[in-house]
């Protein structure tokens, strides 16, 4: 189990795991991904995702960061902010010292962080606006791993994420090779051995997207996913309002194996 024994993952829709959809209707994600490899088909290794699409860092910081201090797993992954970046007029500063206290807290209690900082948006139209404050982000987020001993998986670098099929149609979350991709590259930082390399180069285009189309997809994007956005903001609302975190507590991510006969004979 690579030296860790239980996971927790913290969050918003990028942990919990949107658009990365199982056959089921709810997601997978990254987390998931990642969980599976620490847990190398071992049944004791427990895992926990208290993530839920929508959280702003106020709701992660008083609604899971306290079940993860009470838990005290071996590892936690923290994505936290990322929402309330986008909301105009916001103070990324404000929101990395909020940041930087909860992982104070996390590492004084013997918990090993991990971090992720904002990936570039420089090849996403109209969403491209935020890349400043993004940018600000990152490199508050590093001083703050810097400064607390915890790690970083650097999004921003991650050359594979410029792809568009990286991307689902809402330019917020990722595809499920996109998922697959930062689990492998989460892996890698944590020591992890994999037996695949998320720097694999995307297979070649035949049809680029000309400029037509690009603005016909934004226009798109604006009416399905920016303007509803901006509507569940103004009225207060979120995405996850009424749901719950699929994995709320920690438990072992295979089941337990019941012991064989084998197992008694050996114990007699």
């Amino acid at each position: 189990m690579y030296g860790y024994q239980s996971y927790v993952a913290l969050g918003d829709s990028f942990t919990e795991g949107l658009n990365d959809h199982l056959a089921d209707g709810t997601f997978r994600g990254w987390a998931d991904r990642l969980a599976e490899i620490l847990a190398g088909g071992r049944p004791g290794f427990e895992y926990a995702n208290l993530a839920l699409r929508g959280k702003m860092l106020a709701e992660i910081i008083e609604e899971q960061v306290p079940l993860a201090l009470e838990a005290k797993p071996g590892l936690v992954t923290f994505c936290g902010g990322g929402n309330d970046v986008i909301v105009p007029g916001t103070d990324v500063d404000e929101i990395s010292a909020q940041i930087d206290e909860v992982i104070a807290k996390m590492r004084a209690a013997g918990i090993e962080v991990l971090l992720f900082n904002g990936p570039d948006p420089k090849q996403l139209s109209v969403m491209n606006v935020l890349r400043g404050k993004i940018g600000i982000y990152n490199a508050n987020l590093w001083a703050i791993a810097h400064r607390h001993g915890a790690r970083v998986v650097d999004l921003w670098a991650m050359d594979v994420l410029h792809d568009p099929r990286a991307w689902s149609d809402d330019r917020l979350h990722f595809t499920p090779e996109g998922h697959h991709r930062i689990a492998l590259h989460t892996a890698e930082v944590l020591g992890v051995p994999t037996t695949e390399d998320w720097r694999e180069p995307w297979p070649a285009v035949d049809t680029p997207r000309d400029w037509i189309t690009l603005r016909r997809s934004d226009l798109a994007w604006t009416k399905t996913h920016l303007l509803p956005w901006i509507r569940r903001h103004l009225r207060g609302q979120s995405m996850g309002d009424g749901l719950s975190p699929k994995r709320p507590q920690l438990s072992p991510l295979l089941p337990l194996q019941a012991p064989t006969a084998e197992d008694h004979a050996t114990a007699g």
